[in-house]
């Protein structure tokens, strides 16, 4: 049998959590080691990467890849889950939105921003869930955090009806909340608002075009070909540079061994900088991070070769 190890761009539905699609593919699978790449509500569609197998080891750097969404706000409503899934909180049917008004909000989201989680969310305060609290009917202090939007685009308006609406396009960072944000764009209008729609269109390099349905994967497991849709554990984090070693580092750095790296290969590196570690083959070795006092690579996640792929060349 085939042993499937890799990024699998999934395209998440609607109607299903995060969860629910990593226990799809691990029925269709039947691979048990699989987790996502960030949890998307059940309303919202998107980019779902899942790492199957030792794949599974690189969640938490796939997870710090900037995300793309497109959202849908609607003016003149809040909601007690900043979603059109809550209760109804405030409702002015009267409401007006300017164009020009709006772009100019927007532009004061971009950058650090600090955002104030919402009380349905999967935080946890106290050993509980914020969700849990609040559906309990407890609403508590909450810690702003630091987050960043690295583009905010106005993509188009219907401002000429009893509740305006607008989309959105954000890239922001890991632990961006994107309803959280289109109330706090309302409230810098002085008017209530609510996300209507949501989809992550990008998580990292990945688009919907590179993504497969949950339809889509089962027909290619039952075909044999699901393997060959597997972007290798070291493409999967080429946002991280890349150096190659020798057959002798190879077998070191499958060891647990530091590797030593010529002068001029470290002067490229930040220290502390996490590297992709290839053999002269091209197999991903693992990621180890540069030490610049010692120049040296000190071994971080070391993967048998036995589960690499071969690699694309370097890119130049």
């Amino acid at each position: 049998m085939t042993v499937l190890e890799g990024i699998l761009p999934v395209w998440k539905p609607a109607g299903m959590t995060s969860h629910d699609v990593v226990a799809k593919v691990r029925r269709i699978t039947k691979e048990k080691r699989i987790g996502h790449t960030g949890t998307l509500d059940p309303q919202v569609t998107g980019v779902l990467p899942l790492c199957i197998g030792h794949a599974t080891r690189l969640v938490e750097h796939i997870q710090e890849l900037p995300k793309t969404y497109v959202a849908r706000l609607v003016f003149g409503i809040a909601t007690d889950t900043e979603d059109l899934t809550g209760t109804i909180i405030d409702r002015d049917e009267n409401v007006r939105v300017d164009r020009d008004r709006l772009t100019e909000a927007l532009g004061k989201f971009v950058g650090e921003i600090e955002q104030i989680p919402p009380m349905y969310s999967a935080v946890k305060v106290g050993g509980k869930r914020l969700y849990e609290l609040a559906r309990s009917g407890e609403e508590i202090d909450r810690k702003a955090r630091t987050v960043t939007v690295y583009t905010l685009k106005l993509l188009d308006t219907q401002l000429d009806q009893p509740l305006p609406e607008a989309s959105i396009e954000v890239q922001c960072s890991k632990g961006t909340y994107i309803r959280t944000l289109c109330v706090d764009i309302g409230r810098t209008l002085g008017v209530p608002s609510v996300m209507k729609e949501l989809v992550r269109t990008k998580t990292g390099h990945w688009s919907q075009e590179q993504c497969l349905t949950l339809e889509q994967i089962e027909q290619l497991h039952k075909q044999g070909e699901l393997a060959k849709q597997l972007v290798p554990l070291g493409d999967a984090v080429d946002h991280l540079p890349d150096v190659t070693v020798s057959e002798q580092q190879t077998a070191h750095a499958l060891q647990g061994k530091k590797l030593r790296l010529p002068a001029s290969v470290g002067q490229t590196l930040r220290s502390g900088e996490l590297v992709r570690v290839y053999s002269p083959q091209r197999l991903f070795i693992g990621l180890m991070s540069w030490d610049e006092a010692e120049g040296l690579l000190v071994p971080n996640k070391i993967f048998s070769t036995s589960f690499g792929r071969e690699a694309a060349p370097i890119r130049t």
